[in-house]
């Protein structure tokens, strides 16, 4: 979460609640999720950056990623970190390259690969390797994706992590 923020547990968990009900509103519904994300932010204090977080990803989730953009800078610019902080950045830089600003994602997320490790450290390379590709820069995205995929294979861990370097190495 971030630091400041007095939300509790109750508002997470009917946020989660919400989140995981999302496949129960198919596209001409999606109006209807955005307000029920929306009816949850609303319970938030004035300058939450939870709140723009939020909308955010329902708009973007929901097929609007220029909708989705503003409110993910607003999210940052309000002072999200941590983990959410981090899903932020990954989700505007998804939503950049989705608007045709690819650059601007890689200028985001690049930092990340050098950030604190954790459970989203494979989809900053994913998200990444997209805005790459999206720039005609493939064989860097492929790197990033073989370097992110190699320890989840049971064997060739090795062999593909060096395969991954050597796509975008001296050599290349």
């Amino acid at each position: 979460m971030c630091q400041g923020d007095p939300v509790n547990q109750d508002w997470e968990d009917r946020v989660a609640a919400a989140w995981a009900s999302f496949d129960e509103y198919p596209q001409e519904r999606a109006d209807e999720f955005r307000a029920v994300i929306e009816g949850l932010v609303a319970e938030l204090p004035a300058g939450s950056p939870l709140g723009p977080f939020e909308s955010a990803c329902a708009w973007d989730s929901t097929g609007h990623s220029d909708r989705a953009v503003p409110l993910y800078r607003l999210a940052l610019a309000r002072g999200l970190t941590g983990y959410k902080g981090r899903r932020a950045r990954i989700q505007l830089s998804s939503s950049l390259r989705n608007i045709g600003q690819a650059a601007k994602g890689v200028r985001l997320l690049t930092p990340e690969l050098d950030a604190s490790s954790d459970e989203l450290d494979d989809a900053v390379r994913a998200t990444l390797a997209l805005c790459l590709s999206s720039l005609g820069r493939d064989r860097e995205g492929l790197a990033l994706v073989l370097g992110a995929l190699a320890p989840h294979l049971p064997r060739y861990q090795r062999s593909m992590a060096a395969y991954a370097r050597a796509l975008t190495g001296p050599e290349a």
